[in-house]
């Protein structure tokens, strides 16, 4: 991202709680995860520099979460490295669950990461009435399970309807807290 020093400041001031959005190597070999990305079959050492390297673009987050990542995720070796990495800078990690094969919790539980995942994708269709349907989705979760964890891009179309659905949400019942605070609560945790 650009300007992130500017971002994370407003981002901060606005009250927000920030993760690294780490990118990690995706099932389809023709999708382009970005610079640097998690790759399967990379050596322990080049895994840490790159995870240094993205935790060091910015200060102020308690985590990360994978960008992208199917193939990365369902990787032992790989997510092991990651893991050691986040407990070792006491830091958590949100599975952003881009594959039914993710290690990411039984990885992080096994090596005494926080964690958290998420239950909604909202925007995989970048469709307004899509993303609202997704966004009732949410709130479905949260009252059978008692929380929900979404996320999305930061497209027009997700923005505008999160503009929309914030306002009104908490009059519905629904109190909205950062991940940090339903760390534990999600998948395997209790």
């Amino acid at each position: 991202a650009h300007d992130l020093a500017k971002q994370t400041a407003a981002a901060h001031g606005a009250g927000h709680e920030l993760l690294v959005h780490l990118p990690a190597q995706p099932m389809d070999a023709e999708a382009d995860p970005g610079p640097d990305a998690l790759m399967t079959g990379l050596p322990a050492e080049e895994l840490r520099r790159r995870i240094g390297a993205a935790l060091a673009a910015f200060d102020g987050y308690v985590g990360l979460n994978n960008h992208m990542g199917s193939r990365f995720t369902a990787d032992a070796a790989g997510m092991n490295v990651m893991m050691a990495e986040l407990r070792a800078r006491g830091l958590v990690y949100l599975d952003s669950l881009t594959t039914g094969g993710s290690l990411g919790a039984r990885t992080a539980a096994q090596l005494g990461v926080p964690f958290a995942v998420r239950d909604i994708f909202l925007d995989h269709l970048d469709d307004p009435i899509a993303i609202r349907d997704r966004l009732a989705e949410t709130e479905a979760v949260a009252r059978r399970q008692g929380f929900a964890i979404a996320i999305g891009h930061p497209r027009d179309n997700t923005l505008d309807a999160l503009e929309e659905w914030i306002a009104e949400v908490e009059t519905r019942g629904f109190q909205l807290v950062p991940v940090s605070a339903l760390i534990g609560r999600a998948r395997g945790e209790g």
